[in-house]
């Protein structure tokens, strides 16, 4: 089989894995930085598809920025909650 199909499949994998992680997490900050380790692979994933342009934007707006602006918002809220907290 060819390298550079499992690295595709490994991706995909993992892009998945992270996804389900981000749902199944119950801290607040520990969600955070698994949808920025997903916004991350993510742009990876654009890379290896040849699309340079996505996979910056993905990497600086999905995941820089929306991950600062998220850690940001909870440190205002307190960010010691766990996501069953709210009624």
């Amino acid at each position: 089989m060819n390298p550079a199909l499992w690295v595709d499949v490994v991706l995909a994998v993992m892009l998945v894995g992270l996804a389900v992680a981000v749902l199944r997490a119950r801290e607040l900050f520990v969600s955070i930085m698994l949808f920025v380790a997903w916004g991350l692979l993510l742009a990876l994933a654009w890379a290896r598809l040849s699309a340079p342009d996505v996979a910056l934007a993905e990497a600086a707006l999905g995941a820089g920025l929306t991950g600062a602006l998220l850690l940001g918002a909870a440190r205002a809220l307190g960010g010691t909650s766990t996501k069953g907290d709210a009624p």
